[in-house]
């Protein structure tokens, strides 16, 4: 079987197993208030170059998600979304059931744009309807595409204008900031947004996110809001232990050497697809491939390829999607083209 199913169906990178063990007889006090967790958020401050903001080690992310939109939000206010946001389509209703509206509008290549956000406020405007105050964005996109350095600076200052939360769920972040095409720093990034969080679970973490906030007022009894929303992990030494070994080494570490690996066979999927003349159902430039193929050829696929359906049959196609990661090979990629190749050729005769 060839696995392009998700980034994190294998375990942890080496690294992260070995600080693991290497860790695993301390005693540390819980709940993330320990030295690994200090040591890694002090090493994020230094990626970023922000010293004054806060780092939380939270233990996925649809709960930094929902617990970062519960305590920037009063009950009347809203989030601003593109409709294929993660936090819109894949987290089950999380974000409304803490009470806060997710509003959503139909992106430009999945991002939003400070279009999108004035025509939120056209349509939600007065104290009738839920108030638009968090823009949620992810980077990538859930559609794998890139905001450039532009694009994000351009959201912010629209946000500034609205009296708007930026916030940048980022659990492909490390994707995005290695990928070609991509502009933006992380020390941009964080300059140009109140939140964002760095992903560990889809690149090489057994799971583990990295919180950090910006914006004071956000962070106002923010570890109260962890433990409410039953993110609170006793064990939050493992969460640490793994950003320290993720992050060691900065932008030359394994965090980034991963991403950049994966990117990288991404690439040789879509241009091995494109050669043979198959379409995409979004302009990805990350590590998620979403090819366009006849259903009888995903059918046959399915039978030693693990991987999604992405999108409703349409006049005989299916989008799929193909994700890479820390331990997907050349042998896959190669092995996967051929395939496509083969019941492609047999489909001409």
């Amino acid at each position: 079987m060839i696995y392009f199913r998700s980034d994190y169906s294998q375990g942890a990178h080496p690294k992260v197993l070995a600080a693991l063990a290497n860790t695993n007889f301390e005693h540390t006090d819980g709940y993330g208030m320990d030295p690994h967790c200090a040591k890694a958020a002090d090493m994020i401050r230094e990626l970023i170059g922000v010293d004054d903001c806060a780092v939380h080690m939270m233990i996925g992310g649809t709960p930094c998600n929902v617990t970062l939109i519960a305590a920037a939000l009063r009950p009347y206010e809203s989030v601003v979304a593109v409709r294929t946001g993660h936090a819109y389509t894949h987290e089950t209703g999380a974000v409304e059931a803490t009470g806060h509206r997710v509003t959503v509008l139909d992106g430009e290549n999945g991002k939003l744009t400070p279009a999108l956000i004035d025509r939120a406020f056209e349509e939600y405007e007065d104290e009738h309807t839920p108030l638009p105050r968090l823009a949620y964005i992810s980077q990538p996109t859930e559609i794998g595409t890139l905001y450039s350095k532009a694009e994000l600076g351009a959201l912010s200052a629209k946000c500034a204008e609205r009296e708007m939360i930026l916030y940048v769920d980022g659990a492909r972040l490390g994707a995005a900031l290695t990928a070609e095409e991509n502009d933006l720093s992380i020390r941009e990034l964080a300059q140009l947004c109140d939140a964002f969080y760095i992903g560990g679970t889809k690149n090489g973490a057994l799971f583990g996110e990295a919180l950090v906030i910006r914006n004071k007022a956000i962070d106002d009894h923010f570890r109260f809001m962890i433990k409410r929303q039953c993110g609170m992990l006793a064990k939050g030494r493992l969460i640490g232990v793994q950003f320290e070994a993720l992050l060691d080494g900065g932008e030359a570490g394994v965090y980034f050497e991963m991403a950049a690996h994966a990117n990288r066979l991404a690439k040789a999927l879509r241009d091995g697809l494109s050669a043979m003349g198959v379409a995409f159902y979004s302009p990805s430039q990350t590590n998620q491939v979403f090819p366009i193929l006849p259903r009888d050829v995903v059918e046959e696929l399915e039978r030693d390829v693990f991987f999604y359906r992405w999108a409703p049959e349409r006049a005989g196609m299916i989008p799929i999607r193909l994700v890479t990661a820390w331990g997907t090979t050349d042998t896959d990629v190669t092995a996967f083209l051929d395939r496509v190749r083969a019941i492609l050729q047999e489909k001409v005769r």
